[in-house]
C-alpha cells in the first residue's frame, strides 16, 4: 500500500519506519520526502500526524474520498471543549474517509517491533464510519503486530481524543496510567 504521511516528527517516523518494514510504500511530508499536497496526492491511504492545532491547516478537499487515519490529539486547552471531535471536523473540511486511530500510545510503543504487553499484543481502537476504511486501518494495525479494536462510529472519537489527553496527564505525573485498566 502507499501511505502518505502529514507531519515528520516522532508520530510520522516511528508508524512509517514500521510501515515500511511490513513492506508498504511511504511518503513522509515535512522536513523530508516531500510537500504536504505530494504526500495528500501519493497516498492510498493518509495519516495525518501534526500538532492538533495546526490539523485542519495542512489537510484540503484534495483528500477527498481517501481514507486518512487521524492519531492527533488535542491540546488541553482548545479542542477539548469542541462539539465534536477534531477527526470529524477532518472529515467536514476535507471530505476524507477518516478513522480515529494511533493515539493512545507514546511514539516509543510505536518504535516497538510488534509491541507486545505481557505476552499480549497491543490493541487499537478504531472510529470511523466507514467500513472500507476501517478494513485498510484493519490491515495496518495487524501490520504492526497489533489488534483493532473497533470503538465504533467517527463521532465516538471524542472519546478516544479525550482519554488520551487523561491518560497523557497521568504518565505526565509519573503515574502508571495502565493499572487503571487491568485485565479481567
Amino acid at each position: 500500500m502507499r501511505i502518505g504521511i502529514l507531519g515528520a516528527g516522532g508520530m510520522a517516523d516511528a508508524l512509517g519506519t514500521q510501515w515500511r518494514r511490513a513492506g508498504h510504500q511511504v511518503m513522509t511530508s515535512g522536513r523530508t520526502s516531500g510537500s504536504f499536497a505530494q504526500a495528500m496526492e501519493y497516498g492510498d491511504a493518509v495519516l495525518l500526524a501534526v500538532p492538533s492545532h495546526a490539523a485542519l491547516d495542512v489537510v484540503d478537499e484534495s483528500l477527498k474520498g481517501k481514507v486518512l487515519i487521524d492519531c492527533t490529539n488535542p491540546s488541553v486547552g482548545g479542542e477539548l471543549t469542541d462539539d465534536y471531535p477534531l477527526a470529524e471536523r477532518v472529515a467536514a473540511a476535507t471530505g476524507a474517509r477518516v478513522v480515529k486511530a494511533f493515539n493512545l500510545c507514546h511514539v516509543d510503543v510505536w518504535r516497538m517491533t510488534p509491541p507486545v504487553f505481557g505476552g499480549r499484543p497491543l490493541a487499537v481502537p478504531l472510529c470511523g464510519d466507514d467500513e472500507e476504511a476501517l478494513a485498510v486501518v484493519r490491515r495496518l494495525v495487524e501490520d504492526l503486530g497489533c489488534t483493532p479494536f473497533d470503538g465504533g462510529g467517527l463521532a465516538r472519537a471524542a472519546l478516544l481524543e479525550v482519554t488520551a489527553a487523561f491518560m497523557i496527564g497521568l504518565w505526565f505525573k509519573g503515574l502508571d496510567a495502565q493499572a487503571i485498566a487491568p485485565p479481567v
